[in-house]
């Protein structure tokens, strides 16, 4: 006779499986994947919980082949109020004061941001309603984002006395240092036609139509070659703060490789016999 009683390991894995499940939902639609941020009671923070979750999504759908790009969006009228600074305010009273516990939220959240930009599948952030602080961190570290012509974006630290010196990573890689540290020296709220023109959403669509928008845009992605698209994520990141010469040499050298792929032969034979080609990812 078997036994089927849950040993305490087991337990704590279904019942962390069954929070993530919660607080992020997930869908696919064809060959695109959406994640969805479901804590709008907590207004999407990206607490400790909600890190995990979305990096072990993103681990499991690493490896599907047929998923092509993925999503982030989030449910409410918030999709991201950023940290959440109910768990930082309980550290407090910590023996340390909280400096432990703060920076092991911090290298969570960049082991986070990392893997985004890391990530071998294109990321689109589809944003409707509010973005603060690391919840704008985040979009600016997807290479992608649509927003409702409703988003709005703020980086508010230095309104309650801290400076959000860990966005100004991702905003001084997507914005002009000027348009940056304006959002970050003010804390004033940008709205989503301001946003574009800064560079921190790539366009603007009617409200409630963002999920849409980068669903299509996912679409249309997910016909090119699944190789090129990683090869040019890591060529991309890789050469974008190295000198010139530097920056050349290595976007050669995955040039190089990428020539050598059966994708890119099959690409070009396509292109030259008017055909559609047959990716297989090699």
């Amino acid at each position: 006779m078997s036994d089927t009683t849950a040993t305490p390991r087991h337990s704590a894995n279904a019942a962390l499986q069954a929070q993530h499940d919660k607080i992020l939902l997930r869908e696919r639609r064809d060959d695109v994947y959406i994640l969805t941020l479901n804590c709008p009671e907590n207004r999407n923070a990206l607490s400790e919980q909600m890190i995990a979750a979305i990096e072990r999504a993103l681990v499991v759908i690493k490896v599907w082949l047929e998923v092509k790009a993925v999503i982030i969006t989030g449910t409410g009228p918030v999709f991201c109020s950023g940290h959440d600074l109910r768990q930082i305010t309980e550290h407090r009273e910590d023996g340390d004061g909280g400096k432990g516990y703060y920076k092991r939220l911090l290298l969570q959240c960049t082991r986070l941001m990392s893997t985004l930009t890391e990530y071998p599948k294109p990321i689109i952030a589809a944003v409707q309603g509010t973005a603060s602080a690391a919840g704008v961190q985040l979009i600016a570290t997807c290479d992608l984002a649509v927003a409702s012509a409703n988003a709005q974006f703020i980086t508010p630290g230095v309104d309650i006395g801290f400076f959000c010196h860990t966005p100004a990573v991702a905003l001084s890689r997507n914005l002009s240092r000027k348009h940056a540290m304006e959002m970050l020296l003010t804390g004033d709220r940008i709205g989503a036609e301001r946003a574009e023109q800064m560079g921190l959403v790539n366009r603007v669509v009617p409200e409630g139509q963002a999920l849409d928008a980068a669903i299509a845009m996912g679409r249309v992605i997910a016909q090119k070659s699944p190789l090129a698209l990683s090869m040019g994520k890591q060529s991309f990141y890789g050469q974008a703060d190295l000198p010139l010469t530097e920056a050349y040499a290595s976007a050669s050298d995955f040039m190089v490789d990428n020539m050598m792929t059966h994708d890119a032969e099959e690409g070009v034979g396509a292109f030259l016999n008017k055909r559609k080609p047959e990716w297989k990812g090699n």
